[in-house]
């Protein structure tokens, strides 16, 4: 999809607060402070539609963005913060939970997890809680830029082994030199065109 248009449509925290048109919707979670909101920025070209922040801990909401009038990307509250006290990690747990049970609209949940890094609890957790709700994985490994290619091909296989994927189920990504992101798209908008076709 060649983006020219893109603005933060709706930012809520519970149902009656999320957007009520019937596009659809790709979401993106991961751990604090691992890079979604630099994904999303890099896929819309923008850079600084979605806030990124040094702070972990920083969206304390589930925030949508309008792409070209055609779908929204959803940027969900990280986790895995140890400085946020327990009621709001639960608060946060079951705001993901109900966005990820009602929303009829959604067609997929990216799982973002540091490429330099084995997964950890948290993040396997996260994506079995994804393949519970009937979502294929679709892993960004982020900041790859990081490592020398060996290291990174070392790192990536580690990933795919400790979160049981296939190759085509991990995708690189480079916030800093863009690499990776026509990957990302082509998979998005093959999606986009398999909802199309079936709503026809």
């Amino acid at each position: 999809m060649n983006v020219n248009n893109a603005y933060l449509a709706a930012v809520g925290v519970k149902e009656e607060q999320y957007p009520t048109n019937e596009l659809p919707e790709i979401a993106f979670a991961g751990k604090s402070n691992v890079g979604k909101s630099s994904l999303i920025n890099a896929l819309v070209r923008r850079k600084a539609l979605a806030r990124t922040s040094s702070q972990p801990g920083k969206t304390q909401t589930i925030n949508f963005y309008n792409v070209e009038e055609s779908l929204y990307f959803v940027d969900l509250p990280g986790y895995g913060y140890a400085k946020v006290s327990k009621s709001e990690r639960e608060r946060w747990a079951k705001m993901i939970d109900d966005y990820l049970h009602t929303r009829q609209t959604l067609m997929q949940v990216v799982l973002l997890v540091d490429g330099r890094h084995e997964p950890s609890a948290n993040d396997r957790q996260m994506l079995d809680w994804i393949r519970s709700f009937g979502y294929e994985p679709m892993v960004v490994a982020t900041k790859v830029d990081k490592m020398g290619k060996q290291q990174q091909d070392k790192a990536l296989k580690l990933i795919r082994q400790s979160l049981s994927l296939s190759s085509h189920q991990l995708f690189p990504f480079s916030a800093l030199n863009k690499s990776g992101l026509e990957d990302i798209w082509e998979a998005f908008d093959q999606m986009l065109a398999a909802v199309a076709e079936g709503s026809e």
